[in-house]
């Protein structure tokens, strides 16, 4: 990619950031072939802020309070949560997550953050994985961030469908359908099995 001009390159970077909120510095850095130096200041200039600061903004601006599960239960940072029917959440694959030969992220971090969120989606004090679908479509790894986008396709007295796919960057990684039990009209019946003997091996 031939070197922009600045206004041009600022225009361009304005667009990338609203494309893709949680696009960072050092991708960036890539994109527009400048330093980290240059993108920060970039940034500044139009008053864009860090990665982290733009979560932490638009999180407060579209959040209900999880009911299902204590908010630090789940796996990763939640950017938006409309009960009972979106949510995206953020997991940054740090060296505790990974096998320490390979760098690759051990399976259950990946589904744990998809089933946590799913779980939380949940309107209701109880909610609890009766089953899962799941696929890993690629391995993660080291330092890469999982952006985990979850939908509730269907929910009735007792249960909840829901669909996962987790990103990195553009590309998915995993893919999940959830069945979730919650409290609400379930006839008394203990019908959960946990959801996390249904996840892969590492």
């Amino acid at each position: 990619m031939e070197r922009l001009p600045k206004r041009q390159r600022q225009q361009q970077l304005a667009k990338a950031i609203e494309d893709n909120p949680f696009i960072t510095d050092e991708d960036l850095t890539k994109l527009f072939q400048v330093s980290i130096q240059t993108i920060r200041l970039d940034r500044l200039e139009l008053g864009i802020p860090e990665l982290r600061e733009r979560m932490k903004q638009m999180a407060e601006q579209s959040y209900d309070q999880v009911r299902s599960l204590p908010l630090h239960e789940v796996i990763g940072e939640v950017i938006d949560l409309q009960l009972d029917k979106s949510g995206i959440s953020m997991f940054e694959i740090r060296e505790e997550h990974v096998f320490s030969r390979t760098k690759i992220a051990r399976g259950h971090h990946i589904f744990a953050q998809a089933n946590s969120l799913a779980v939380a989606l949940i309107n209701d004090q109880v909610a609890l994985t009766a089953a899962a679908d799941i696929r890993f479509v690629r391995s993660v790894k080291l330092q890469e961030k999982c952006i985990a986008k979850a939908y509730v396709r269907s929910i009735s007295k007792g249960k909840a469908k829901v669909e996962v796919v987790t990103y990195v960057g553009e590309e998915v990684v995993f893919q999940g359908n959830f069945t979730i039990y919650h409290s609400s009209k379930d006839s008394g019946k203990d019908r959960h099995e946990g959801g996390e003997h249904h996840a892969d091996r590492d």
